[in-house]
């Protein structure tokens, strides 16, 4: 006897993977005042303002779409600026209103602690700038890493005048780490030499082509 029914697709591999996921869209930050951190983010670290919109809020008064969607309170509303820093990241930043919030930033070891680290062609011209700005609170000294998988790399932690933590970093173009596996940690390409793997701009307004290259293992 013979059926309709349809012959078994051939085995594939399978993948944990999200599919169809390849790169970060943009980093969130929730701030006490939008104004304040647009500026900041614009007049003191060169970002770029995309748009800015809001406010987001449900239009039923009695409604939960905020709460169900953005896990806030329901009564909850927001504005959001959209900016461009450098040439990977899309920095969102949130200011909302209503009940329910905690005014306090976390501290780096508390769950949900963070940092966004910037990277500088010229880390020294750049912690001087940082550091007669006003509101700008440097923590401790800059350092460098002696040993270990990222040898050689400058930071140093600073606040913004709301006290958000972020990080001020530069690394050699070679790094241990990389002596031992073919994953390449992203770095931008210096302007001057062009020896960096990064992206650059297209010619086409509004678009970047990814110039990546990844180092073959040694």
């Amino acid at each position: 006897m013979t059926t309709n029914a349809p012959a078994a697709a051939p085995a594939t591999a399978t993948s944990s993977s999200a599919p169809g996921l390849r790169a970060v869209h943009h980093v969130a930050f929730t701030v006490p005042d939008l104004d304040e951190a647009v500026a900041f983010f614009t007049d003191v670290l060169g970002a770029e303002t995309a748009y800015r919109t809001g406010p987001i809020a449900d239009p039923d008064p009695d409604g939960d779409w905020m709460h169900r969607q953005l896990g806030v309170d329901p009564r909850a509303t927001a504005h959001i600026a959209m900016l461009r820093l450098g040439p990977t990241l899309n920095l969102e930043l949130f200011e909302y209103g209503g009940p329910g919030r905690r005014r306090r930033m976390p501290r780096n070891s508390d769950w949900g602690g963070h940092h966004l680290a910037l990277w500088t062609d010229d880390f020294d011209a750049c912690v001087r700038h940082l550091t007669a700005t006003p509101g700008v609170r440097m923590l401790g000294e800059p350092q460098q890493v002696g040993e270990g998988p990222i040898r050689g790399t400058r930071w140093v932690y600073f606040t913004t005048p709301w006290g958000q933590h972020l990080e001020l970093v530069h690394a050699p173009d070679h790094q241990p780490y990389q002596d031992h596996t073919a994953v390449r940690l992203y770095q931008p390409q210096a302007p001057e030499s062009g020896k960096r793997h990064g992206t650059r701009h297209d010619t086409t307004p509004g678009t970047t082509q990814d110039t990546t290259h990844e180092r073959r293992r040694t």
